[in-house]
C-alpha cells in the first residue's frame, strides 16, 4: 500500500516531468509558432478588414472566407473605428481602413 508522502512523491515527479517536456517543446517549436501566430494574425486582419470596410459583407460572412489552416484565427470588428482585430494563440494584430489605400495593418511595435 503506498503511502501519502510516496503518492507527494510520485506526483512531483510527474509534474516535474511535464515541465521538462513542456520546456523542450517550447524550445524546439515556440518561435516558429509564435512565427505562424503572427501571420495568420496579419493577414486574417487585413483580408477581414478588407472584406468587412472595403466590399461592405458583415464580419460573420467574412469569417467564413478563412483559409484552409486559419481555423484558429477569431476576429472582433470596431465599426466606429472601422478596423478588425484578429487573434491567433497570444498574438493579435489590428487592420483599418485608410481612404485611399484600403485597408492597412497597423504598425508592429516588435
Amino acid at each position: 500500500m503506498a503511502t501519502a508522502k510516496g503518492r507527494r512523491s510520485n506526483r512531483l515527479v510527474w509534474f516535474g516531468a511535464a515541465i521538462v517536456v513542456l520546456l523542450a517543446l517550447w524550445l524546439a517549436f515556440g518561435a516558429a509558432a509564435l512565427g505562424y501566430a503572427r501571420a495568420g494574425s496579419a493577414y486574417g486582419a487585413r483580408v477581414a478588414c478588407s472584406c468587412r470596410f472595403v466590399a461592405g459583407r458583415p464580419l460573420s460572412d467574412c469569417a467564413r472566407d478563412k483559409v484552409s489552416g486559419m481555423e484558429l484565427v477569431t476576429l472582433s470588428e470596431d465599426e466606429e473605428d472601422k478596423s478588425v482585430t484578429a487573434r491567433m494563440l497570444i498574438v493579435s494584430d489590428t487592420a483599418r481602413l485608410k481612404p485611399g489605400y484600403g485597408c492597412v495593418l497597423d504598425r508592429w511595435n516588435d
